[in-house]
């Protein structure tokens, strides 16, 4: 289960401006589909945390979700991620770690580092300590997980609709994955029930997932790993999303929201 992915590839530089806000946010998860009825019930939470550390963002996600599988059986899973990713998008040391009923499934820890000279603008190396050590390239352009939303609300806003870009986010242990991000609406003064949220720009959103390499992310036979539609503000705050876990969907609604002073640095 992945934690929180041919058309137009925007131009990157070596710091990317980010329009990103500081917050906490808690989200209600509920049971949209399951695709082979294995699933019969599925409930949750997720906590999103992003704080503005000056010259980095740190983030911390919690997802919880109980599951009622076709044998009537209850599965807890629990997954913890956490990062602190460069502001000039360079270095990203994660930690990711997921529970089933309270054991250890799995553990992914590392630092990943791109580098900034022209013509290798993204390209970098993976360094992974758990669950084993090892090394992993990265492709020319990679993004990191905060850059990248950065890059799809400058899409958004520059009025495009499509983005495909590399993207390392430290939840899989074999570098980088294949975005094609689908900007699907995009309009001033959206609404919200948070005032802080309120009239600022909004739109929706779909991030495919594809293993590397992709020879056309829009082929018909391409099956994306792990997809999710995202309902974004222009400050990175997301107030619903519909995630594609393979067996079953689950849609997320933000329930509660905190906007975070910025770092005085």
């Amino acid at each position: 289960m992945r934690v929180l992915a041919a058309a137009l590839l925007l131009p990157l530089a070596p710091a990317i401006a980010m329009p990103l806000s500081a917050h906490h946010a808690v989200y209600k998860l509920t049971l949209h589909s399951s695709h082979d009825q294995s699933v019969l019930a599925a409930s949750g939470t997720m906590t999103y945390d992003v704080t503005d550390a000056c010259t980095a963002w740190t983030t911390s996600q919690h997802l919880a979700i109980q599951i009622t599988n076709k044998d009537g059986q209850d599965v807890s899973t629990v997954s913890d991620y956490a990062t602190v990713e460069a502001k000039d998008g360079t270095r990203l040391d994660f930690h990711t770690r997921q529970l089933s009923d309270g054991a250890v499934s799995s553990q992914i820890d590392g630092t990943a580092t791109l580098e900034t000279a022209p013509g290798k603008l993204g390209r970098g190396i993976v360094l992974y300590t758990a669950p084993e050590k090892k090394t992993a390239n990265l492709p020319l352009g990679t993004l990191l997980p905060m850059a990248h939303t950065a890059a799809i609300l400058e899409a958004a806003e520059a009025g495009k609709r499509f983005l495909s870009v590399p993207l390392f986010d430290g939840t899989g242990a074999d570098g980088a994955q294949d975005t094609f991000v689908t900007i699907e609406s995009w309009k001033e003064g959206g609404a919200s029930k948070f005032p802080s949220l309120a009239g600022l720009a909004s739109g929706r959103v779909h991030i495919a997932f594809f293993p590397r390499p992709v020879v056309d992310a829009t082929a018909a036979d391409e099956t994306p790993d792990y997809e999710i539609g995202i309902h974004y503000f222009v400050n990175g705050v997301a107030d619903a999303m519909t995630m594609n876990f393979g067996e079953f969907t689950m849609d997320g609604t933000l329930d509660q929201f905190e906007p975070r002073r910025p770092a005085h640095c």
